[in-house]
């Protein structure tokens, strides 16, 4: 099992999880919750207190990957698989991307 922290706008919003199956679970935190001020991470994952679970990465994530050759060279240079979505997103997602979503390893 694999986890990261997500943040929004460098405030902590969640944790996604990726278990040994391959399988995912992003789960908002409470106080995050609790603050009606507080958006959701995206329009796709509203704000509740139930994990949302896919036996994918989910779109806005997989979304903050590189593609095409760039993925390639990423991968390449950083001994990464290919279809480690999760790992290639933990090694690229940390601090410069598109958005106010961020994601750090736990």
């Amino acid at each position: 099992m694999r986890k990261a922290k997500v943040l929004f706008r460098t405030e902590d919003a969640g944790m996604l999880t990726q278990f040994d199956n391959g399988s995912f679970a992003f789960d908002y935190n409470s106080t995050w919750l609790a603050d009606s001020s507080k958006p959701p991470i995206c329009i796709g994952m509203p704000k509740s207190k139930q994990s949302y679970r896919s036996q994918y990465l989910f779109p806005n994530f997989y979304n903050m990957l590189p593609e095409g050759y760039n993925k390639s060279a990423v991968c390449k240079s950083l001994r990464i698989d290919d279809n480690d979505y999760f790992g290639l997103m933990l090694a690229v997602a940390k601090h410069d991307t598109i958005g106010a979503v961020t994601v750090q390893p736990i």
